[in-house]
């Protein structure tokens, strides 16, 4: 039913989501395995499932409209102001490029099954700490070694079929990535769009730029299921076009509340840089495309925070600022909330990452919130430090690259390029491959510019 899993599996999985949407699954995994491997049962019982509605004593209010989320987020800065001339402008650009592009070739070869699920009975972090040991490059001060003792002590290993570019003993520019090449694709979008796109036209865009193989979970379901509507539509957007996405977004897509909006935003939140609602808007813009709720809401809060640095140096105010952007009474608010709150009582970074590990391990390794509510935590923890930042989010395990990336981004964006470390940002050698159309190679440096010429025409609209 997807390029990686089928149906059985999906349904599976989709008992798992709606689960978590408040809704009760009792008696469902005897339907699943009565269903067998029969198309038509295992159909009967998703349909079932989707139609089942949350318990009423389900705690959270979780919206997907616009309108209805900011209904429901607190207060908080809509707009921000600044001093900065276009030399501090662009020197945050450019640190922002250079912060995503070093957080995810740092965390890029660690997303391997060992480091975001564990193995062995040890957590996916503690895996991470004893590959570093292993090559004796603990604690961690750079790229990820491509070797260590721990892969025949502990059995454990990188992502070698895709991330041998970004270790540390190879590393010579971003490699390409899902993370970057979102980032581009937002970039684009506001380049030839403005502020004049929805979801219909993010579909468009991914499919004009990216082949199947190049998306994945949420992100490959909604693909797929855009291409089975745009099959049988003429002209550019059909007047009941939300009808269609909504049904994109959701049909045998189990991943909806999964990371993979969340990390399409940067390029967006580049362009509303200093307006929190804006990026938050068009990460909402983006990200409902494919998610709904929680996976929209970790979109909209780290499109506000990634905005909200290029003003904000102080990175608890920067999380604040992003949950005032998404409704305070989701799953994700209180999560977020719990992780904050353990940050901020736990100084040890290892000991952080393994209070955060136990509290949200019951998530998949790639839902958005427990990833969310680990960047959270590694920000705070960092203080704005970038090294301490960055390595704080991926030794956490879990999606790797996509937190590292993330809080990369942040942290890039607040210090400014000329503030980030050479040992981390001379090896990428102002270069990324992102396997988009123009941008293979491309300096990175051009993409920040960009970016600023972006944000300069969004704020004469």
């Amino acid at each position: 039913m997807t390029k990686w899993i089928g149906l059985r599996e999906i349904v599976r999985e989709e008992m798992t989501q709606r689960r978590e949407e408040g809704c009760d699954v009792t008696g469902f995994m005897e339907r699943l395995d009565a269903a067998g491997t029969n198309e038509s049962h295992l159909m009967d019982v998703y349909h079932a499932l989707m139609a089942l509605v949350p318990s009423a004593e389900f705690k959270y209010t979780e919206p997907s409209a616009l309108e209805a989320i900011r209904a429901e987020r607190p207060e908080g800065p809509r707009i921000m102001t600044s001093t900065w001339d276009d030399n501090e402008w662009h020197n945050k650009f450019y640190g922002a490029w250079l912060g995503r592009a070093a957080g995810c070739a740092l965390g890029k070869p660690l997303e391997a099954h060992s480091f975001m699920f564990g193995s062995g009975d040890r957590p996916g972090w503690h895996n991470i700490k004893l590959w570093f040991e292993g090559a004796g490059q603990w604690p961690i001060r750079h790229y990820t070694p491509s070797e260590s003792a721990a892969q025949a002590q502990y059995g454990i290993d990188i992502a070698r079929w895709s991330s041998l570019a970004s270790c540390g003993d190879n590393i010579r520019f971003m490699e390409t990535d899902d993370d970057i090449r979102y980032t581009v694709l937002g970039l684009l979008m506001l380049e030839e769009r403005g502020l004049d796109f929805n979801s219909w036209h993010v579909g468009k865009l991914w499919h004009r730029h990216l082949s199947f193989g190049q998306v994945f979970t949420a992100e490959a379901q909604s693909y797929l299921n855009f291409a089975r509507v745009t099959s049988y539509i003429s002209g550019d957007q059909p007047d009941d076009w939300e009808q269609h996405i909504h049904w994109g977004r959701s049909y045998l897509n189990p991943y909806r509340e999964w990371i993979g909006a969340q990390i399409r935003v940067d390029g967006y939140a580049y362009g509303a840089a200093g307006q929190p609602q804006l990026a938050a808007e068009l990460a909402w813009r983006d990200a409902s495309f494919s998610h709904v709720k929680n996976g929209i809401y970790g979109a909209m809060f780290c499109s506000a925070m990634i905005a909200a640095a290029f003003v904000e140096s102080d990175v608890k105010r920067i999380v604040e600022i992003g949950l005032s952007e998404i409704p305070k009474n989701s799953r994700l608010a209180e999560d977020v909330a719990l992780a904050v709150r353990i940050a901020e009582e736990t100084n040890d970074q290892v000991e952080l990452v393994s209070k955060i590990w136990e509290s949200f391990k019951h998530y998949h390794p790639v839902h958005t919130n427990n990833n969310a509510a680990l960047c959270a935590a590694a920000l705070i923890h960092s203080g704005g430090d970038f090294v301490k930042g960055i390595t704080t989010a991926v030794l956490g395990g879990w999606d790797t690259d996509c937190n590292g990336a993330t809080v990369g981004s942040i942290l890039g964006a607040s210090l400014g390029a000329s503030a980030l470390p050479g040992s981390w940002i001379e090896p990428l050698n102002d270069t990324l491959y992102a396997d988009v159309s123009g941008f293979h190679p491309i300096a990175i440096s051009e993409c920040a510019r960009r970016s600023y010429n972006v944000f300069r025409k969004l704020q004469q609209s």
